[in-house]
C-alpha cells in the first residue's frame, strides 16, 4: 500500500513538473509577449524597453526557473493589469470557484446516483430510459449553452433566480446546476453499471433467499459495494469541475478563478495566466491521486499488500 501511495506521488509531482513547463513554454510560443503588452500602436523601442524591463531578453529556461522557484515559494509575481500580486489576487477569487465546484458536486451526487439506482432496479423501464437520455444529453450539450437557456428561462422570463453576481445563496443555484450537470453522466452511468454487477452477484441473491428485506438488500448490501467506485469518480470529476469553471463563471459572471481567467487572457495578463494554469492542473492532478489513494485503501487486496 506504501508502496503504491509513493509511485502515485512520485508521478503526480512529475504531471505536475511537465505541466508547469508546457504551459510556462506554449505562452512563450504563442508570440512575442513583450508586443502584445506593448499594443499594435507601440514602436520598437518600447518593446525592447519592456523586453528588457520583464526580463523577456533572457532565455526562455532561465526565465521558467526563476518562475518555478518563486512559484513554489508561492509568488507568482505581479499581475501585469491589477498591478497586485498574483497570489493574492487568485486568493481572493478562489473561494467562489471552490463554493461553485463543491456545490456542483453535491448537486450531481444527490441527482446523478438516485437516478442510477432506479434504473438498475428498473432496467429498460421508462425511468432507465429517462436517465438515459439524461446522460447523453449531458455529453452531448455544450454548458455554455446550457447556461444561456437557464439564464432566458429562469432569470429574464420566469424572474425566479438572477442571472449573475455572487451577493446571496440564490445566484449560484444556476451555475451549480451547469457545473453539475456536467458531472452527472458518468456518475448516473457508473451508478447504474455498478447496481447491475451487484445485483446479479450471489450474495445478493442468497440475502433475498434468507428472506431478507429488499430495502435493506438493496441499500446495504448492494449500493454499499456499488458506490465505492462513484466515490473515487467524484474526485476525479471534482478537479474537472474546478478547472472547467472558466465557461461557468464566465456566462453568469461570477467572479471567482474561472473568471479571473478569462479576464486575464483577454488583458495579456501572463503571470496571472501561467498561475491560474499551474492551479487548475494542481486541482486535477490532487483529486486524481486522492481517488488512486482511495480505491487501493478500499480494495482489500492493496490494504494487505
Amino acid at each position: 500500500m506504501l508502496q503504491f501511495i509513493l509511485k502515485r506521488l512520485g508521478l503526480a509531482l512529475l504531471v505536475a513538473f511537465t505541466v508547469s513547463f508546457i504551459s510556462f513554454s506554449l505562452l512563450f510560443l504563442s508570440g512575442d509577449p513583450a508586443a502584445a503588452l506593448a499594443g499594435e500602436t507601440a514602436s520598437g523601442e518600447d518593446i525592447e524597453a519592456l523586453r528588457r524591463l520583464y526580463g523577456f531578453d533572457r532565455p526562455m529556461l532561465v526565465q521558467y526557473g526563476e518562475w518555478l522557484f518563486s512559484a513554489l515559494q508561492g509568488d507568482f509575481g505581479e499581475s501585469y493589469y491589477f498591478r497586485l500580486p498574483v497570489a493574492s489576487l487568485i486568493a481572493d477569487r478562489l473561494s467562489v470557484t471552490m463554493t461553485l465546484g463543491v456545490c456542483g458536486i453535491i448537486f450531481a451526487l444527490l441527482t446523478a446516483v438516485p437516478l442510477g439506482v432506479i434504473a438498475a432496479i428498473r432496467p429498460n423501464s421508462i425511468i432507465d430510459r429517462v436517465a438515459l437520455f439524461i446522460s447523453v444529453a449531458g455529453q452531448a450539450m455544450p454548458s455554455f449553452w446550457f447556461g444561456l437557456i437557464l439564464i432566458v428561462v429562469f432569470a429574464i422570463q420566469l424572474g425566479w433566480l438572477p442571472p449573475s453576481g455572487t451577493d446571496t445563496w440564490r445566484h449560484f443555484i444556476l451555475p451549480t446546476i451547469v457545473l453539475g450537470y456536467y458531472a452527472m453522466p458518468a456518475i448516473m452511468r457508473l451508478t447504474r453499471a455498478g447496481m447491475l454487477d451487484v445485483l446479479n452477484s450471489d450474495y445478493i441473491r442468497t440475502a433475498r433467499a434468507k428472506g431478507a428485506n429488499e430495502t435493506r438488500v438493496l441499500f446495504r448490501h448492494a449500493l454499499r459495494n456499488a458506490i465505492i467506485p462513484v466515490v473515487s469518480l467524484a474526485a476525479v470529476q471534482m478537479g474537472f469541475m474546478l478547472g472547467g469553471s472558466i465557461v461557468v463563471e464566465s456566462i453568469f459572471a461570477l467572479h471567482g478563478a474561472g473568471y479571473l481567467a478569462w479576464e486575464s487572457i483577454a488583458r495579456n495578463d501572463l503571470p496571472t495566466v501561467q498561475a491560474l494554469i499551474l492551479i487548475f492542473s494542481m486541482f486535477y492532478i490532487v483529486f486524481t491521486f486522492l481517488a488512486d489513494v482511495l480505491n487501493a485503501w478500499l480494495d482489500p487486496r492493496m490494504r494487505s499488500s
